[in-house]
């Protein structure tokens, strides 16, 4: 069997792309957006950046289109520059998918044990000043476990996984959102920002890649769309995801807001819930929230696995790495070495325990923007008056290529803001020491297991 299953519709695409994005953060690290921005600060921050990664999301959506490839970001940026930025690109984007697995491993732990108290116990080892105890380690990997084998299995497994648990997320959402908005005041809102306004909207924004990184899933299973697909539902189900999971946030973040003064939210380690209970006044309401953030930390980690295994077997596919990655499964017809590859390196990197938590964040702030920018690259120079004839597909469209460039160039421009926010020293919330060394360890990773492509082209036809 030498080709993935084919078996995925529109909803299908819609519950990665937005189900890969929305995942825990809204529960688990509420304190730090708060504290970064204050309420309005983090609300600005959120719809700033969703408006920003429109003209993103256009750019990947159209590129699907022409290559429906597993390989994302590598098929697209191998059509126009050399090999070793393609895999670069690739290498880059793999980082927020792969880091966020271990993270939602982790984050069922710490839902956890917030429910039971009491498995914050049996304490085996630390790192640093973070404890790492048994029961919340045996839960991410069991979990861990559980994602590994619903993909190994099969993708209309995983995409039905997918589909449900998108479902019933956004339904319990809406149960929550309208028994909180039910309690509260708007002088909880004061006062609206945690500092200058710029600043912290700019605080919020730089961790806006990280939590809206998702929606580039859909173009890492275009290999497994349904035979009558239609290519353009590619660029729907991706603007979509943008549109519904900016929404979200905002909504979020307005509502705990609401719910209690936000400056006593700061210290709290699962904000959403805390303030949501001392608003209602009672557990249940906690229960929904805490039952929602597991459901919505399923999804994610589920669309985060497919993401990066379809990555890995697509540059194993390529040549870009070793071979064996790239094997299909003769019965199932999933990628299984990639599938067990990645669910070991998440099970190891669950041992690292809430340390992963930040520098996972802002790390994969970094990959997200810069395959963000060199997609957009690909775009811009792909329609050039020098490549349209050779590439229909990218130029069929009701603007003109002219127009399709301008959009491609503030793609560019987002992705680079982005990452030189993490750079530039004299801006808050740049890069520390941490972040330096998990990055660098990623890059020299990278390079050892960097092999000479047998081609970089793309390894599917544009479709008519």
């Amino acid at each position: 069997m030498t080709q993935l299953a084919r078996k995925l519709g529109l909803f299908d695409y819609f519950a990665l792309g937005c189900g890969t994005i929305i995942g825990v953060g809204w529960l688990v690290v509420m304190d730090d957006w708060l504290k970064r921005g204050g309420p309005l600060g983090a609300i600005l921050g959120f719809a700033v950046g969703g408006a920003a990664l429109l003209p993103v999301g256009y750019v990947y959506g159209r590129l699907v289109m022409a290559f429906p490839d597993a390989a994302g970001e590598v098929a697209y940026t191998a059509e126009v520059f050399p090999e070793k930025a393609s895999f670069a690109t690739g290498w880059m984007v793999l980082l927020p998918y792969l880091s966020a697995c271990p993270w939602c491993a982790v984050a069922i732990g710490r839902i956890a044990a917030y429910i039971f108290p009491a498995l914050d116990s049996h304490e085996v080892y630390r790192i640093g000043s973070h404890p790492i105890f048994l029961p919340p380690l045996v839960l991410g990997l069991l979990l861990t476990g559980l994602i590994t084998t619903v993909n190994y299995r099969g993708v209309r497994l995983s995409a039905t996984f997918q589909s449900v648990a998108m479902a019933g997320f956004l339904l319990l959402f809406l149960v929550f959102s309208f028994i909180g908005i039910t309690h509260g005041a708007v002088r909880n809102f004061t006062p609206p920002f945690s500092g200058p306004p710029v600043l912290s909207v700019l605080l919020v924004l730089q961790i806006v890649p990280y939590f809206m990184t998702g929606f580039e899933s859909i173009g890492k299973a275009s290999e497994e769309s349904r035979v009558d697909f239609l290519p353009r539902d590619y660029l729907l189900a991706t603007l979509l995801s943008i549109l519904v999971a900016a929404f979200f946030y905002d909504s979020v973040i307005a509502v705990v807001a609401f719910a209690q003064p936000w400056t006593e939210l700061v210290r709290e380690r699962f904000a959403t819930a805390v303030a949501l209970q001392h608003a209602v006044g009672g557990h249940t309401i906690v229960d929904i929230v805490l039952l929602a953030a597991l459901v919505s930390l399923l999804k994610v980690f589920n669309g985060a696995f497919v993401a990066s295994t379809r990555l890995l077997f697509a540059l194993s596919k390529r040549g870009l790495v070793s071979p064996h990655l790239g094997r299909i499964h003769s019965v199932n017809q999933t990628p299984a070495v990639a599938v067990v590859v990645i669910g070991a390196v998440t099970a190891g990197a669950v041992f690292l325990g809430d340390t992963i938590l930040i520098p996972a964040t802002e790390v994969g702030s970094l990959g997200s923007a810069f395959g963000w920018m060199m997609a957009c690259a690909a775009y811009f120079i792909l329609n050039s008056t020098s490549r349209r004839v050779a590439y229909p597909m990218i130029v069929q469209t009701s603007t003109g290529p002219s127009t399709e460039r301008i959009v491609a160039a503030v793609g560019i421009a987002v992705g680079g803001i982005m990452i030189l926010m993490k750079f530039i020293t004299v801006l808050p919330g740049h890069f520390t020491a941490y972040e330096y060394l998990a990055f660098s360890v990623w890059l020299i990773a990278g390079a050892s297991i960097h092999r000479n492509p047998i081609s970089v082209r793309s390894q599917n036809q544009p479709r008519p």
